[in-house]
């Protein structure tokens, strides 16, 4: 059971990612690694050995860790939120 929602919240991970990446704000014309098209495959890269991270230690009995990915993606939620409002 727990991998499913591990798995769950990784879609919505990447979904959040991929919306804020597409949205063209401003804040991200500043960032250093989106000048290219390395960095934005990188980011994807690094959110998805999180993912993999966190559904290799739930299959190694690590119960905490669907509480702790879950966090992650409350916060990855937030603040893409925030972002896509027009709030930051």
């Amino acid at each position: 059971m727990a991998l499913i929602v591990i798995f769950i919240f990784g879609i919505c991970n990447f979904a959040v990612h991929r919306a804020v990446m597409e949205s063209g704000h401003p804040l991200l014309g500043k960032l250093a690694f989106r000048a290219g098209g390395w960095g934005r495959r990188l980011a994807f890269a690094s959110e998805f050995l999180i993912l993999l991270a966190a559904l290799a230690l739930a299959n190694l009995g690590w119960p905490g860790i669907v509480w702790a990915y879950g966090v992650y993606t409350a916060l990855n939620g937030s603040s893409a939120w925030l972002i896509l409002s027009g709030r930051i």
